[in-house]
Formats: structure tokens, sequence, C-alpha cells
């Protein structure tokens, strides 16, 4: 099995191996793959190998190479586009670093490219117009998923064992999935958006990480979390590190299975994903029955919420842009979809969205009480397809009709704000991945991590490579 990040910073720990090696390592794979995966948007490789023959803070990952999304996330120095072509024109580059970046470096990290995104992180693949599509490993005429693509392709193609993402509404689990490889949505609060947001998409939106390994998770998840002066709201503080979690048994648990939702077509091979796993958690000894909340399956009244609220916050967020480049946003700077969400943000009025996010607030209760009525976990497709092709999405009414199936299974969890896990653990005829979501109570990350490495021993995965691979 190629090692994963704990492994890899176990051997420079114990002297096995220098940063530099394991950083050399990484480039001459990203360079052996990037050209058919087209997943990087920024190569700091040259930077990389810098900093890694340097002195290098002593954290618990200390020399592992790294990638990350080329959005939210910021970091000194280097380009920022957020997949605009406004910013790409420009050579934007960041003049700080995000509490997150200050994280990350003080892990030991290297990274040695920033990953392309969809344009602002809008749809669930990562086809921008600024950079184009970055493609599948495990087919290369397919989508990676979005919007953390880039970084989910070299993932799964071996060339780093995380990669930093985001999720507003699945843009973590939903390429993971794709990609054969583990995305973890984090509790509301969990991890602090500053210093310069208090919260993202309303609070529905985190940053987060993808990986191989479970344990590598729990391990960033150490990194990555706890609240910074300032924060609005903070998840739960857990009552122990969560690699104490990778191991440590979950109990019997109770738990719903949902092999679909509402009327979304639901490929079959993410049903028998699904249903696997259902008779694996039973086999496992778990309280397995066919339950999910009702109020998942009116997916368009959700939505309608959820798409307002979006909009309004992309709007801003366009504002905020144009503050940025000390001018308007115009046509030839913003894709169409994005520019039919900015007008919608920009007519709504301040009574229509506080009334969205007031529905989206009574929704979250409504879901809550599945847990309140004694379930501990909730198992469903991370997607309704195992992976789409390059350009299925598409423009106007068909694509914004495939979105909303795409994001039915994912979207409600970051309005709830609970944490949720897709798990590389099916496959469909053509030997591609199919993740499937499990979705564990509020602050619910250790949980998890339990059944997450307990499905992970009893079903690996970690040996499965795609066919584009260093």
């Amino acid at each position: 099995m190629q090692p994963d990040a704990t492994a890899l910073a176990e051997l420079v720990r114990t002297g096995r191996a220098t940063p530099r090696e394991l950083v050399e390592e990484a480039v001459a794979g990203l360079r052996r793959v990037d050209p058919d995966l087209q997943a990087v948007v920024h190569d700091r490789t040259e930077q990389a190998l810098a900093e890694a023959a340097g002195p290098l803070p002593d954290g618990p990952l200390r020399g592992v190479p790294f990638v990350v999304k080329d959005l939210a996330m910021q970091t000194a120095g280097d380009p920022y586009h957020g997949g605009t072509r406004l910013l790409q024109r420009l050579d934007w580059r960041a003049d700080h670093d995000t509490h997150l970046a200050t994280a990350f470096r003080a892990a030991g990290l290297v990274t040695i490219a920033k990953t392309k995104t969809p344009e602002l992180g809008s749809v669930p693949t990562t086809e921008p117009l600024a950079h184009g599509p970055a493609h599948n490993p495990w087919d290369l005429g397919r989508s990676p998923g979005g919007s953390s693509g880039g970084s989910a392709a070299l993932v799964a193609a071996g060339v780093v064992p995380v990669g930093h993402g985001g999720d507003g509404g699945g843009s973590l689990r939903c390429p993971a999935a794709s990609c054969g490889i583990i995305g973890l949505k984090p509790s509301r609060g969990r991890i602090s958006p500053g210093p310069d947001l208090g919260e993202m998409w309303a609070g529905f939106a985190t940053e987060g990480v993808m990986t191989r390994t479970v344990r590598d998770m729990a391990l960033f998840l150490d990194v990555m979390a706890g609240a910074r002066p300032g924060d609005p709201y903070t998840a739960v503080p857990p009552v122990r590190p969560f690699v104490a979690e990778v191991g440590a048994a979950p109990g019997r648990l109770r738990i719903g299975i949902a092999g679909g939702l509402g009327d979304v077509v639901v490929d079959p091979a993410c049903r028998a994903a699904v249903e696997a796993t259902a008779a694996l958690l039973a086999d496992l000894g778990h309280d397995v029955a066919a339950a999910h909340p009702a109020a998942l399956d009116d997916i368009d009244r959700f939505l309608r919420s959820f798409g307002a609220v979006v909009a309004a916050q992309t709007a801003a967020e366009v504002d905020a842009l144009e503050a940025m480049v000390g001018r308007p946003v115009g046509p030839d700077d913003l894709e169409p979809s994005n520019l039919f969400v900015v007008e919608r943000g920009r007519r709504m009025t301040t009574g229509a969205y506080l009334a969205a996010l007031g529905r989206l607030h009574a929704y979250t209760r409504e879901i809550a009480g599945f847990w309140d009525a004694g379930y501990d976990l909730l198992v469903l497709p991370t997607l309704p397809v195992p992976s789409t092709p390059l350009g299925w999405f598409g423009e106007g009414h068909e694509g914004r009709q495939r979105v909303r199936d795409h994001v039915a299974f994912t979207a409600p969890f970051n309005v709830t704000g609970q944490p949720a896990i897709s798990l590389p653990l099916g496959t469909d005829p053509d030997g591609r991945p199919v993740g499937v979501q499990i979705v564990g109570p509020a602050n619910g990350e250790a949980l998890l991590l339990r059944i997450a490495a307990q499905l992970e021993s009893t079903a690996p995965w970690a040996d499965r490579r795609p066919t584009v691979h260093v």
C-alpha cells in the first residue's frame, strides 16, 4: 500500500527520509500525471523544494507534501484566482495567510501546488472556463467532481496523500466519491474561516481535506480544528484527540439506511453500494433499518430556500470581488451560470433572504428529529451516479436540474451543520468507485471516525488504483 501522510511523517520523524526527499518524489509524480489530469492551476514545485530543504516547523506532518484548492484558503504570496477569469487576468496574489493556512504551515506541510476549482466553487464539477477542465484519474473523459475536484484527482492518483478542499453543498464529499477517496465535511464551526470571514455561505460551507485513509483524516482534523478569537460560533470541542478515535470501538449503533431520496433517479451501482454497506454494518453487530428523515424527500422545498440563500451569498461575494479589484464585474468576468445566480441574488430583498434562512433553520429542526428519535447514524448515497462525463452539467435549465439531483444527498447536511463522510465502499460495473455517505449527529466527528475505521478495516479500499496513477 502506498504510504499515507501518517506514515510519511513517521519516516521524517525517525530520520528514514528527509522532507526534501518526500517532496521530490511528490513533484516527480505530479509531473508524471498532471499532463493527463490537468488538476493544477498554480505550480509551487520550485518553492516547495526550497521550503523542504530549509527549516520546517516541527509539527505532526513535517515534510509531508500537500496540495491546496484555489478557493477560500489563501497563502501569502501565492496566486489566488477562485476559478475566475477576472483574477486570472490580474494575476491576483494573496497578501496574507488565512487561519487554516497558518495551521497547515505550523503542522509542517509543504504545498507543492494549488488545484483547480470551478468558478467560485459554484457547481459539482471542476471545469472552469478560466483554466479548463480537470480530469478524473479513473476515466479521463469524466469529471473528478467538484468543487474540490483538482485536489481529489491528485490524491486519488497518488501524488499526495491528502488534499485541501471546501464543502458548501457537497464539494468535499462529491469529488471524494467520484475519485475513490475519503471526504469529510466537518461540523459547522469546527474549522475557523478567519481572519477574513466569520462564516461562509451563512454557515453552510466549511473547509476540510480529502484523504486515502481514515487515520489521516483524523490527524488532519486535529490539525485543522479549533476556535479562533472572534469566531461567531464554534463546534463542541472533542473530549480527546480525533486520532484516538481510529480503532476505538463504536459500540452497537442504531443506523438508518436510505438507498434514495424523493424523485432523484439513483444509479443501480450507488444503491447497491448502500445496500452492501448496510449488510456489512449488520454483520458488524449494528442495528440497521430502512429509515431516514422524511424532510429529506422534499428536495424542491429544500433547494428553493437553499438556492435563495446561496444566490444572495454569491452576490455578496461578487460585491466583495468588485471592491478587491476596484471596478464592476461584467459578463466577460464571470461564467453565465454565475451571472444568473448573482442577478438573482441582487434582486432579492432582505426580507426574502431572511425568510429563506428561517425556513432552512426550521428544516434543520426537522432533520434533527431523526437523531432525537434514537438513531446514531444515517447511511445513504453520496451521489446518485458514480461520476459524470465532462460537460454533463452544461448551462441553462437542464444543467440546473442535473445540479439539483447531484447535490440532493449532500447539501442538506451543509444546512444542518452535521458532520458527514463519504467512503469509497462500492464500485460500478466498469470498476469506477462509488461513494457511500454516512451522516453523524451534531458535533459527531468522533463517532464518524470510529465507524469509518471499522468499515475500512473490514472492507479496505486503499489498494485500489485508478488508471492514471504515479
